[in-house]
This record gives C-alpha cells, structure tokens and sequence, in this order.
C-alpha cells in the first residue's frame, strides 16, 4: 500500500507546492515528517516515496532522515521522551533523570520502546536550552528543570493518558504523529 495516496497525496503535493520550480528539494524535511506522521516513523517504504516525489535517490533522503535525531527510523511510541545529557544537562543530574525515566516507563537499558508502545525513551546529545538544565522534550515541547520526581510524574501522566503542559513554547501536543504534522506544517500547534 502507498503511503502517499488520497488525501496523504494531496498534502505532499501541497507541501511541494510551497517551494519554486527548481527547488522542490526543500520540501525533503516537511515530506519527512508527514510520512513520520502517518506511520509514526520513517520506514524504507516512506523513504522511497519521498524520494519519488523529488525525484532523488531513496540514499539522498535517507542521508537526510538519519542525520537528524527528530526523524526515526524505527518503530516509535506514542509519546517520544527525549532527555538531554550534554555537559550542562549532564552536571545538573541527568544522569539521574534518565535513570528515574527508564524506571518510570518500565524499560531497561538499551530498549528505546516500551512494551505497550506508548513510550519511546530516547537519549538526547543537545537540546540546546543549557539555562533550563536539566531538560527534558515531551513530543518536541520543552520541559526545564527537571527533577527525577518530575520525569517520574510526566511520564505517569503520558501512562494515564493526559500530556503535561511544557515550560514553555507554545502548548502540549497530543502525541508525537501530531506533533510531526505541526513541523510538516500541516496543522497548527494546539492552543
């Protein structure tokens, strides 16, 4: 089955719309994310497609896709905790966050997804809000200051369905296909 058909068709199309003849090649990103949006990740078969609509090679687009951490290539959770553990994070507990999440989710070391896939738990090298630290992204959206307690309380909340309200930055977004719509541009951040 297609990834890219109806209405999915009509929203790539728009997408390469936004972009002047002879620069479609820049709609590989916002292409990236509506395919993530659909599947919840990024599979050979969105890699492809993609690919098609530029007219690149599937190697083109998956150079792309790979380099960038908020693009994943594997089967992702509802949610999409990501927990930074560069220098300043790291020195204001970090560590102890990431422990306190692997805990809370019920995941071991090494398992990005839990068994109910509602969660993927994933290491961040930079979020790039060293003044926060320690912090945390809940489907894109900043959390600053995290404790263990809280990491704890957020990802309790994600389990019993609710999604925290982020620091800052705009409003929570309900789940991490949603939230890649938002960065296709396909939907407005959630007031």
């Amino acid at each position: 089955m297609a990834l890219f058909e109806g209405e999915r068709l009509e929203e790539a199309k728009g997408i390469l719309g936004r972009y002047p003849e002879g620069r479609e090649r820049s709609a590989i990103m916002p292409l990236l994310y509506l395919a993530q949006s659909i599947e919840g990740h990024i599979s050979r078969d969105g890699l492809k497609e993609v690919a098609g609509l530029l007219d690149l090679t599937t190697a083109e687009v998956e150079a792309v896709a790979s380099f960038y951490s908020m693009f994943r290539l594997r089967p992702t959770g509802t949610h999409v905790v990501s927990v930074c553990t560069n220098l300043a994070c790291m020195l204001r507990g970090a560590r102890d966050i990431y422990e306190a999440a692997h805990e809370a989710a019920g995941m071991r070391h090494g398992q990005e997804l839990s068994e109910d896939q509602l969660i993927t738990l994933h290491e961040e090298e930079c979020l790039g809000v060293c003044d926060f630290a320690p912090v945390v992204q809940v489907n894109f959206a900043n959390h600053d200051l995290v404790t263990p307690e809280r990491i704890r309380e957020v990802i309790s909340a994600l389990r019993g369905g609710d999604v925290p309200e982020p620091s800052r930055g705009g409003p929570r977004v309900k789940s991490f296909k949603s939230a890649s719509r938002v960065l296709a541009g396909l939907e407005e951040a959630p007031a």
